[in-house]
């Protein structure tokens, strides 16, 4: 595998260099010796970090001392890749060339990025950290939670007493109309629920989640087995009334937090939901969605049906500067209980049925604790509800920049300049330090690696800019196929190829058709 990773590469080196007119060949000796001594993990931790400092040094203008961190310096700038980045900075990389080579900004991301997200098994001491890291945020949320209800704010303006009245008051400004209409829906029964794809807590797949054996006491209250699990009341149904099993609180099934491949350097931490938590969860996710496309306000900051909203804002901000991308770590994990809450607390049907779907306990490696946290990624209802805490918080920003209380009026004016998308936060530059403030006083960390705000580059939901160009990259997601019976991984080779194609890697830059082919007829 690492043999094919490296041919790709150099032929990517070849190919990139020829379209900037530059040789790469000392770039691919660099490679070859510290792959050797370093082995996968140059590619998916060091050049990955070499792309991050790239793209921070884009965003101020010139290369800082601190960035580059174990490459060797000529001058300013470092030896690797000394060729594209001197078409990018001055030879002191003190600042940013009048006219940077477009060609040479998207080969510097693409030779160092590429391999970022590649899904490889992270070694056992990074997973552990991972699993760590997911406890130590549990109580970080416990710390945010108790400075909501106990710190005065600090804007007699505002006239809030403490952050949760804040939190709390701009909330209704923005989703009073959107929790009504899905408050009506859940008291008049329209919630639908299914089964996702998902895999489970309680290991149930496929048909096995119809089995209507296990509901809980809470769901019980909000949605009653007798119209939830059952397609009809007819009487050969009758007799499995007696068969479900009530969990109490006490002895529900908790989420079990489990790894999935995200990088060499970190692994994803997601929780798999029982069944039957799983399966009301997505009848509330129905009409939550439906309602947001509904409603003016929502559907123009938060909809979710399409990611191309957050990349046009993108790209407007590469062009004229006015508006900045920000990403947040660990954001999912991060967002209290409280939070939702806070935001549920005028609306009582929706209130109660979400608080009923989710789950209070996590498995976390044989050890069960209670949530602070809202959910972890793997419940349905993790994303929206992500995204209506984020934007809340995002306009407590806001209005504090402005030092009075947010109007409709305020909201409407920022349509298609304010937008979430998961943690893909787009704001105007003007109310960045605001924001960021607001984000980090509601126990939230801004990955300042990926927030772009005061140069050219920007990135949101997949796409790159630098200048209003696309500067996008195709990334390997996964090993490539090593025999015709590595059905999965043949496949993803086939689609990585489809993608190289696509993003413009054709003849006469053909280097890349000619490694695959040539791994296609070692098959």
């Amino acid at each position: 595998m690492k043999n094919s990773l490296i041919a790709l590469l150099q032929c990517s080196l070849i190919d990139l260099g020829e379209r900037c007119g530059i040789s790469t060949s000392r770039d691919f000796k660099t490679v070859t010796v510290r792959v050797e001594h370093e082995g996968l993990s140059f590619l998916t931790i060091s050049l990955a970090n070499f792309g991050k400092d790239f793209q921070k040094s884009l965003d101020q203008g010139f290369v800082g001392s601190n960035q580059f961190a174990g490459f060797q310096r000529t001058g300013g700038l470092p030896r690797f890749l000394g060729g594209f980045l001197r078409q990018v900075f001055t030879l002191s990389g003190d600042r940013l060339l009048d006219v940077p080579s477009i060609a040479a900004i998207q080969a510097i991301r693409q030779i160092t990025l590429m391999w970022a997200k590649i899904d490889l098994q992270c070694s056992p001491e990074r997973m552990q950290a991972a699993f760590d890291k997911y406890l130590e945020i549990e109580q970080d949320i416990r710390h945010y939670d108790y400075t909501l209800s106990n710190d005065v704010t600090k804007s007699p303006v505002l006239q809030d007493r403490t952050l949760a009245d804040r939190f709390q008051r701009v909330g209704r400004l923005l989703w009073a109309e959107l929790f009504t209409l899905c408050d009506e829906d859940i008291a008049k029964g329209r919630v639908v629920p299914k089964h996702g794809g998902g895999a489970t807590a309680d290991r149930r797949s496929g048909n096995g989640k119809y089995d209507p054996t296990l509901w809980t006491t809470r769901l019980e209250n909000v949605f009653p087995f007798w119209e939830h699990l059952f397609p009809n009341q007819g009487t050969s149904c009758v007799p499995r009334y007696e068969d479900v099993i009530f969990r109490s609180p006490g002895t529900e099934i908790p989420v079990k937090v489990i790894m999935v491949p995200k990088t060499l350097k970190t692994p994803r931490i997601i929780a798999m939901e029982p069944t039957e938590m799983q399966y009301m969860q997505q009848g509330i996710l129905r009409v939550m969605n439906r309602r947001i496309r509904e409603v003016d306000i929502s559907r123009n900051l938060i909809c979710s049906d399409s990611q191309l909203p957050n990349q046009v804002a993108a790209k407007k901000g590469s062009m004229d500067g006015t508006l900045a991308t920000l990403d947040l770590s660990e954001a999912s994990d991060r967002v209290s209980n409280q939070h939702v809450r806070l935001l549920l607390a005028n609306h009582r049907f929706l209130r109660e049925a979400v608080d009923a779907t989710r789950s209070r306990k996590a498995d976390v490696q044989g050890r069960t604790i209670r949530l602070a946290k809202f959910a972890s990624m793997g419940s349905a209802l993790c994303f929206p509800m992500e995204a209506l805490v984020f934007m809340t918080v995002v306009f407590v920003g806001i209005e504090e920049k402005l030092n009075r209380r947010l109007t409709i009026k305020d909201v409407q004016s920022l349509y298609g300049s304010v937008r979430v998308y998961g943690d893909d936060i787009i704001v105007p530059v003007d109310y960045v330090q605001s924001v960021l403030q607001a984000l980090e006083t509601f126990g939230f960390r801004v990955s300042i690696d990926k927030s772009f705000w005061t140069g050219k580059f920007r990135e949101s939901c997949g796409k790159d800019y630098y200048d209003g160009h696309d500067v996008s990259i195709v990334k390997v997601r996964s090993r490539l196929a090593e025999n015709r019976r590595d059905t999965r991984e043949l496949e993803r080779t086939v689609s990585l190829r489809n993608h190289m194609f696509h993003g413009g890697f054709v003849p006469p830059l053909h280097g890349w058709t000619h490694a695959l082919k040539g791994l296609f007829l070692s098959l």
